[in-house]
């Protein structure tokens, strides 16, 4: 008995490893079929195509644009002073910041008593000087007459003492008479060397009053100046700035008081680099400019003309310093201290093409389109780069170009071109497909299941698995991922 349960119970496990081990090789050989199966249904990769826009290289003439930054000064800016010193009296109305004058407009007035009481003495010491002058030419008038009297009385005395001698020498005289004749002669020799001397004393005396007329004259002009600075006028029309001057307050002699500045004169100082300028250096003076003010993002553009270079570099600096007369509509809206952006054309450059700056690297290449929509790599020379664009000869004249490079695209790509006035339309969607249960479930379980999919994309996704017919690009891309 002991013998048959053993038996049986041996039976019993063996029928169970037998069917364990039946059930192992069905799974197997299950699980080969499906390995099979998603084989059959894996793709070959398809060659990935680049949508880009393409461009049709066409050389022609370029001018090139330099394109610099300078700031507006004024050639003819004046800082006013007064110059005669006193209390103000009266001040402009446009004597303000800001304020508009024209030339000769009275800008103040300084109280002018001081400078009119000077004036008036120094009218009376002129007056009082030629008096004295008068004075003096009278007595040089006396003094030359009674020189001729004294003269004429030598003359006589000259003239009796040639009689006594002459009557002396007929002894018909005395020496006495002779003796007395030339006594007499003699004093009128001394009356008349002191009548010479009197007279040259009174031509020096009317010398110094004619020197002294003239030095009161000088006295007057000068006070008469002192009292017409005493008003400041505006030299020439502007506009005044700093304006530190009211009514009463005491004005010190030379003492600032603002500065006028001349609007009709602006000029904008700008620097460019030695390269740009040794490009322009033969035909810089007269060359034409536009200079742009931004003022809340509304442009005020002003044209101008190159007059000049400045005369050093500076310290620490670079490139030269130049400067353009600003004229045109547009300056009554400038004021000096506005930053402009200043360009200026180049001389033309001929059989050239202007082409987007991202599509030529670094190392001067770009992408041309070959045949069968593949790209080719060509060799450009780089003249110019200017803002987005850039300047290049030695292009393939008449080939398509890439007009933005990117990582992805190189020498040997397969694109599909967009051209110029081309609406870029999407490739056609392939055809959907019918998925049975297993496949359908199997790709719902996956897109579930993908915790870095964007919910957005994940709805959208099980929106279209959930379709009687599914887009074969969307099965297509679903397996690939899942195959990975």
């Amino acid at each position: 008995m002991r013998f048959l349960t053993r038996s049986l119970a041996g039976v019993l496990i063996f029928s169970l490893t037998l069917g364990l081990l039946a059930l192992a090789v069905n799974s197997f050989y299950q699980a080969l079929q499906v390995r099979d199966a998603e084989a059959e249904r894996v793709r070959p990769a398809r060659e990935r195509v680049f949508a880009v826009t393409v461009e049709t290289l066409a050389p022609g003439t370029a001018v090139p644009v330099i394109l610099a930054y300078g700031e507006v000064a004024s050639r003819r800016s004046l800082e006013i002073r007064a110059e005669a010193p006193g209390r103000v009296l009266e001040l402009a109305e446009a004597f303000r910041d800001g304020g508009e004058v024209t030339a000769g407009e009275v800008l103040l007035r300084i109280d002018p008593a001081d400078a009119q009481a000077t004036l008036d003495l120094a009218r009376a010491e002129r007056a009082e000087a030629e008096a004295q002058q008068v004075e003096a030419e009278t007595s040089l008038e006396l003094a030359a007459a009674d020189l001729d009297a004294a003269q004429q009385s030598r003359l006589l005395r000259a003239r009796a003492l040639d009689r006594q001698t002459d009557i002396q020498a007929r002894g018909a005289g005395t020496a006495a008479a002779v003796e007395e004749a030339e006594i007499a002669l003699a004093a009128a020799d001394q009356a008349v060397v002191g009548r010479r001397q009197a007279l040259a004393q009174a031509e020096a005396a009317r010398d110094l009053a004619a020197i002294l007329v003239e030095r009161r004259a000088i006295a007057v002009r000068e006070a008469e100046r002192t009292l017409t600075e005493t008003v400041v006028t505006a030299p020439f029309d502007g506009f005044l700035s700093a304006a530190a001057a009211v009514p009463g307050a005491m004005m010190g002699s030379n003492e600032a008081i603002g500065t006028l500045t001349d609007m009709r004169a602006l000029e904008v100082a700008f620097r460019m680099s030695n390269a740009q300028y040794a490009r322009l250096r033969d035909t810089l003076r007269g060359t034409r400019i536009e200079a742009v003010l931004a003022l809340d993002d509304i442009p005020i553009s002003v044209a101008g003309t190159v007059e000049r270079a400045g005369a050093e570099v500076g310290d620490g600096q670079t490139g030269r310093i130049l400067y353009a007369r600003l004229d045109g509509p547009g300056i009554a809206a400038l004021r000096p201290g506005d930053f402009m952006t200043v360009t200026i054309a180049e001389p033309a450059l001929r059989n050239v093409a202007v082409i987007p700056a991202a599509a030529v690297n670094a190392a001067g290449e770009m992408l041309v389109l070959g045949g069968e929509d593949r790209l080719e790599a060509a060799r450009v020379t780089v003249l110019r780069r200017q803002g987005d664009e850039v300047i290049v000869t030695d292009v393939p004249a008449g080939r398509e170009f890439v007009r933005e490079r990117s990582p992805q695209l190189g020498a040997g790509v397969l694109v599909r071109p967009l051209r110029p006035g081309e609406e870029p339309t999407p490739q056609a969607e392939t055809a959907a497909l019918d998925l049975d249960p297993e496949r359908r479930a199997k790709l719902i379980a996956f897109v579930q299941g993908n915790t870095r999919m964007p919910a957005e994309v994940k709805a959208r996704l099980l929106a279209q698995l959930g379709e009687d017919r599914v887009p074969a690009q969307v099965v297509e891309r679903l397996e690939r991922r899942m195959g990975g």
